[in-house]
């Protein structure tokens, strides 16, 4: 299936999105797509290094910067406060003053629930764990503590793992592991995720912006299909035109493993277990409602196949 990026955006002519976070994965192709149907539409604010009073004129304003998840926790807890909550709050309060429309803030699923048991759905009660996801729920609690007014509309998105064509993180390494010949060793871990298309995602903010009609609200984002750990180690060797190899080894010497990958520089640490392991299912009912589709554009399998094909 050829790649939506393109097609998604090709109604977004004559307006004007102010976007955080540009040269992160998910804002440089962002840019790539509008742009390449509405060059200059696309105005980047850097809000660390670019101090402001006032917001330029804009249509839609896309917050997408912010302090990333440490798999390793060993960034200061506040730092995630100052960036995630803090400079959300800033921002969003000039929104409030100006004529933009819409408040598009990227939080996370992480800021309702660390795991899962059944499918994350929005009405859930947020319990995070992680420094990272406590200061993404409290900028949500912010935002959806005030008033919107007429004719403002507020969207806050959580988006479980997102990939993409030059993307890295797990995937990459599941990849590494592959390519190289290494057995995967994570076999008899049997476990459903849920994965989020960089197209998928892309397509996503085209409708809330070109649709009015469209409600504001939190929408969970993900792909329609969860896959387990060894479906996607087998469309990794398929992608890379590799037979890939399976171990079914027992998950006590796995998990020690992890336990001593904490303290070294060991490939496996608890926090790559766990991501790679544990099952975690995200509805995308409520935004597949929302928008008045039966199916995403990209299936799960098609979509990371795009990515792994992008890693070779």
């Amino acid at each position: 299936m050829e790649r939506n990026s393109e097609k998604s955006v090709s109604n977004l002519k004559f307006m004007t999105v102010v976007l955080t976070g540009a040269s992160g994965f998910i804002g440089q192709n962002l840019v790539n797509a509008i742009q390449q149907k509405n060059p200059g539409s696309i105005v980047s604010l850097n809000l660390r290094q670019e101090p402001f009073e006032k917001l330029p004129a804009a249509t839609a304003l896309i917050h997408l910067a912010g302090k990333a998840h440490d798999l390793k926790n060993a960034a200061n807890p506040q730092a995630y406060m100052d960036v995630n909550y803090g400079l959300t709050k800033k921002l969003f309060d000039e929104f409030l003053k100006s004529d933009i429309k819409d408040f598009i803030y990227f939080s996370s699923v992480k800021a309702v629930a660390d795991t899962v048991e059944g499918s994350l759905k929005e009405n859930r009660v947020p319990d995070p764990k992680t420094p990272y996801g406590q200061s993404k729920l409290k900028a949500e609690t912010y935002l959806l503590s005030k008033d919107i007014p007429e004719g403002k509309r507020l969207f806050i998105l959580r988006p479980c793992m997102i990939h993409g064509p030059g993307n890295k993180g797990n995937l990459n390494l599941l990849y590494k592991v592959v390519k190289s010949g290494i057995p995967y060793p994570l076999g008899a871990f049997n476990n459903s995720r849920s994965f989020l298309s960089i197209d998928n995602l892309l397509f996503i903010i085209e409708q809330i912006l070109r649709k009015p009609s469209v409600q504001g609200g939190v929408y969970n984002l993900a792909d329609d299909k969860p896959l387990s750990t060894s479906e996607v180690i087998k469309i990794i060797g398929e992608a890379s035109n590799r037979k890939a190899k399976i171990w079914n080894i027992s998950p006590k010497v796995i998990s020690l493993l992890a336990k001593i990958g904490d303290k070294t520089y060991f490939p496996l640490n608890s926090e790559r277990l766990k991501k790679l392991t544990e099952s975690y299912i995200v509805s995308n009912s409520k935004i597949k409602q929302a928008l008045d589709i039966q199916e995403f554009p990209v299936s799960s399998r098609d979509g990371l196949l795009q990515t792994i094909k992008g890693f070779n």
